[in-house]
């Protein structure tokens, strides 16, 4: 299994709010039916405006192409004003419960 690791920075409670929307209502849905999907967690802001997701999927080729949605989601005018992609990256899972 892969995982496609992904933070962001997020700059208001309105972002925040927006994204949040977004995420439960489209990404979400979405992701859970890419093939190779197996799990995902979206993570709310922190204090310092970081979100971070962890999406897994079964094989690596599905996770690379799990990222590539996700670089492609977060650079266009599908992601609410206000979140931008801090990092994103495919890592190999080593252990799950």
């Amino acid at each position: 299994m892969h995982a496609v690791v992904v933070t962001v920075d997020i700059e208001s409670d309105q972002a925040a709010e927006e994204g949040v929307k977004n995420l439960r209502e489209n990404i979400a849905p979405g992701v859970a039916q890419s093939p190779g999907f197996v799990s995902g967690l979206w993570l709310a802001r922190d204090e310092h405006g970081h979100g971070l997701s962890v999406v897994i999927f079964d094989n690596e080729a599905a996770a690379n192409a799990g990222a590539e949605m996700a670089r492609q989601t977060l650079s266009s005018d599908k992601t609410p004003r206000g979140v931008k992609l801090n990092s994103l990256a495919v890592r190999e899972v080593a252990a799950r419960a």
